[in-house]
């Protein structure tokens, strides 16, 4: 076959490739193929399946924004809180510091502020279900001065079980990264395991299991850790991901993937 015929059969099928970037199913929320730094964050990550909380609104009722509002290119963005980075299409999410320091809005259950992402589909999910997988790459450019730091993903039980996280993970001033697990239903009991370290502004990922009854998490892909829930078991429950702030001074994290999958 010549060159040139060659060649005219497969420019269609080049000029036939996508230019925009490319979402993932919707039970897994990822980053698109590359990140668009032009582009609200719905327009790089797969916002369909959470809600936005926000350090704002009244006390002990702040705002939500739904992940209808949050999708697309055009999507909800807030030039305070929640935004695309104009250097690398990072999801950017800030937060003041406390309701004392700052003037900050915290939900009616806690004492601190946070800008989160909260799984919304599904609301809830079995812990004894074959997968629940929470994966995430990010940098966090500025921890909370909170004992253990900010908290940059978490599993929260479901409020027909506690009102209680499952499990936290924190990201402290020194790096340090610490697995607070409640042990006892409804109480406030965290276990804290040290994970590993990360030096501050370094990008590094982590994945957080809770499937078949077993909580697990890893940092950099260096194994997985295995944490007891203690009496607590395997309640149902949701993934959150963000900036939780856990003291009195601002906190910045950057999000460059967030994966979650279901089965």
């Amino acid at each position: 076959m010549s060159l040139f015929l060659l060649s005219t059969l497969l420019l269609p099928s080049i000029l036939a490739i996508p230019h925009k970037p490319v979402h993932y199913a919707s039970n897994s929320t990822t980053t698109t193929t590359s990140l668009d730094p032009n582009c609200a964050p719905g327009g790089n990550f797969d916002l369909s399946l959470w809600k936005l909380q926000l350090p704002t609104g009244k006390q002990g009722s702040i705002d939500s924004i739904s992940s209808s509002s949050l999708t697309s290119c055009d999507g909800y963005q807030s030039s305070k809180y929640f935004f695309t980075s104009p250097d690398d299409g990072a999801l950017v999410m800030k937060v003041a510091g406390s309701p004392d320091s700052s003037g900050c809005v915290a939900t009616s259950g806690s004492k601190h502020c946070r800008t989160e992402l909260r799984e919304s589909s599904p609301s809830s999910w079995d812990a004894e279900a074959d997968m629940n997988r929470l994966k995430v790459e990010l940098e966090v450019v500025k921890p909370d001065d909170g004992r253990y730091g900010t908290v940059i993903g978490q599993i929260h039980a479901d409020g027909e079980v506690s009102n209680k996280p499952v499990c936290e993970l924190f990201y402290g001033q020194d790096g340090k990264i610490t697995m607070g697990v409640e042990q006892v239903p409804g109480e406030s009991s965290l276990k804290y395991t040290g994970i590993g370290s990360v030096t501050v502004g370094e990008r590094f990922g982590y994945e957080i299991r809770f499937e078949k009854g077993k909580l697990q998490v890893s940092i950099n892909d260096g194994g997985f850790k295995m944490l007891s829930t203690g009496e607590l078991g395997a309640p149902r429950g949701y993934f959150k991901v963000g900036n939780y702030n856990q003291g009195d001074e601002k906190s910045e994290v950057r999000f460059y993937k967030i994966e979650v999958e279901h089965s």
